[in-house]
């Protein structure tokens, strides 16, 4: 995921990919070798935006952080957000169970999101032959020891009206946008300080006015992140949607990423 600043070495370095937990459950590979594609557990499961609620490993339950979701694409590719960092993986289904295989996420340290979370969360999912269960709009899947990751369907958001949070680790989820479609107008945090500007949506397109704001002083970080919002007020900038991502993209280039709040 790109966020501000992508272009430091620094934030380069923590994005870098790294195999957290390569697949290497005999049984389970054997399996998926030997058996038919579930079909049912793979038109249940597959092209649905899954919200992670909760992981149960040992007994103990722990809740999941804002962000953390998969989606199964038709063909088996797997892509979402541990909570912080993204991953991807490859699935495979045999009768109503699923494989994750070849499971792979970036390494970057977000504030409110516990690393042990994700590193539990990558096990369990990389955990061999995982059995699927889906009632009504929830799904778990389960262990062969019994634990369990329990996931919620989740629909698209749409861009006017929903509160975007910008996925910066500078903002810790302070600077967000609302765009208004009564009176034409986006309105949030940069971070630190209120913003107001006129914005005008066409052909996948966002026309943003001259940025109002009020004038208080706060960290560092945060002051240098709204300096870079701030730029994308005064002219145009594309957007693109991905179910509940948010992407502007401004006239120089410059890419900014926002998360439907929940």
């Amino acid at each position: 995921m790109d966020t501000l600043g992508m272009d430091t070495p620094q934030r380069l370095a923590a994005l870098a990919v790294l195999t957290l937990l390569p697949l290497a459950v005999a049984c389970g590979n054997e399996k998926a070798a030997g058996d038919t594609v579930g079909a049912g557990a793979a038109a249940s499961v597959s092209g649905v935006h899954w919200a992670v609620d909760d992981i149960t490993v040992d007994g103990k339950k722990s809740d999941a952080p804002g962000g953390a979701w998969l989606r199964i694409a038709d063909g088996g590719k797997v892509k979402g957000s541990l909570g912080c960092n993204n991953f991807g993986a490859d699935a495979a289904f045999a009768d109503s169970h699923i494989t994750f295989d070849q499971v792979q996420a970036t390494e970057m340290a977000c504030e409110g999101v516990p690393p042990a979370f994700e590193e539990t969360l990558a096990r369990t999912l990389a955990d061999g032959d995982l059995k699927t269960e889906v009632v009504g709009d929830k799904l778990t899947l389960t262990t062969a020891d019994g634990d369990r990751v329990a996931l919620t369907k989740q629909d698209a958001a749409p861009l006017k009206g929903t509160k975007w949070t910008i996925t910066s680790p500078d903002t810790a989820g302070k600077a967000h946008l609302t765009f208004d479609e009564k009176t034409g107008q986006v309105s949030g945090s940069l971070g630190c300080n209120k913003v107001k500007a006129t914005a005008t949506v066409s052909d996948g397109r966002i026309t943003l006015g001259t940025a109002s704001t009020t004038r208080m002083m706060c960290d560092t970080s945060l002051m240098h992140t709204e300096k870079s919002l701030l730029k994308l007020f005064d002219g145009t900038v594309k957007y693109t949607l991905d179910h509940r991502t948010l992407t502007l993209t401004s006239e120089n280039g410059e890419r900014v990423n926002a998360s439907a709040a929940e």
